[in-house]
């Protein structure tokens, strides 16, 4: 315990004496938010988007649903495609399941427009209704920017720093004194996962703040998933960085780790209209579950044991890629 609490502290005074270093991590993410605040917090109306829970390629919707202006999404699971008409994301919901029935939200102007567009084209749904509060999406956008942000910040934060030290000659000594590198590596992580969690507990009470974010479940459950996800991605970073000779390469596969998640985890944008085989690889990446996790409880409310499957996954992943990296740890460049 001496040993990593030697290097824990030692990380942590060569952190916060880089002033650059920590600048950036508190400005970097904040100038992000203002960013797609500004950009993306007026919703487009321009298209409407129909859900559809059953097989509707033929029938009497099928007249509206061929209509340019129509955006169809497919459904799996009636509560999610509900889920998603009560937050204002679906303008109508049509269901074949147990005969044809449509919802639309009460509290929804456009839902009204295209429930118009529907009766013009057919008489034969069953009107049923829902409502609940409009999510913008900078409400939706925001927990995949805090999960970027610990991304970004626990891979990059330990990636670069180990290899820097092997590269230095700074592991070649450590490897002379009794600490293990499982203390060497567990000391990082936890050095890196108060800043990650710092920086994100920052972040996330400024867009409140300032951006009137919806929060409906538990700020406890929210810290927990912050603490799950960021020793997730930490103890990924450690084992691309457990074995990486130079900086250089250790940038490439950091960035050819990040991109996927990036793209492929629902920061931005849905998967619902994605392929499968897509949507199969977007679930085992620990991004994805730290974003719906995020989502769940802040727009949907959800509690712990209904993230839970989110926070074993990464709990997995922090469990293997820590073994790994102390398994395969070299402590000298060659």
């Amino acid at each position: 315990m001496k040993q990593f609490l030697a290097i824990l502290v030692a990380r942590n005074k060569e952190y916060y004496r880089d002033k650059g270093s920590v600048a950036w991590a508190f400005l970097f993410p904040l100038l992000v938010i203002v960013a797609c605040a500004l950009a993306f917090s007026n919703p487009d109306t321009s298209v409407f988007r129909v859900g559809l829970h059953g097989d509707f390629s033929t029938g009497p919707a099928s007249a509206l649903l061929d209509q340019p202006y129509i955006k169809t999404v497919s459904f799996d699971r009636l509560d999610k495609a509900l889920e998603r008409t009560q937050h204002h994301q679906l303008d109508l919901l049509l269901s074949s399941d147990g005969g044809n029935r449509y919802w639309i939200n009460t509290e929804s102007s456009a839902s009204a427009a295209v429930e118009q567009l529907l009766l013009g084209t057919t008489a034969d749904f069953v009107r049923q209704e829902i409502s609940g509060r409009k999510i913008r999406y900078v409400d939706w956008v925001i927990p995949g920017v805090l999960g970027m942000n610990l991304m970004f910040g626990a891979l990059f934060g330990v990636g670069y720093v180990i290899v820097r030290y092997r590269h230095n000659g700074v592991l070649k000594r450590l490897q002379a004194t009794p600490v293990t590198a499982l203390q060497f590596l567990s000391a990082q992580m936890v050095s890196r996962l108060l800043i990650v969690v710092a920086v994100n507990g920052l972040i996330f009470a400024g867009c409140a703040l300032f951006l009137d974010l919806i929060v409906l479940g538990n700020y406890i459950n929210l810290l927990l998933i912050t603490l799950a996800g960021a020793l997730a991605m930490i103890a990924l970073g450690l084992l691309i960085a457990s074995r990486t000779a130079n900086e250089e390469l250790a940038g490439g596969l950091l960035n050819v780790t990040t991109w996927p998640m990036l793209f492929m985890s629902e920061v931005w944008f849905s998967l619902d209209d994605a392929p499968a085989w897509m949507q199969s690889l977007s679930n085992l990446m620990p991004l994805t579950h730290i974003v719906k996790a995020f989502r769940a409880v802040m727009i949907e409310g959800a509690s712990l044991v209904d993230v839970s499957h989110h926070l074993l996954w990464l709990a997995l992943m922090t469990a293997t890629s820590l073994g790994l990296a102390a398994l395969l740890f070299r402590w000298h460049k060659k």
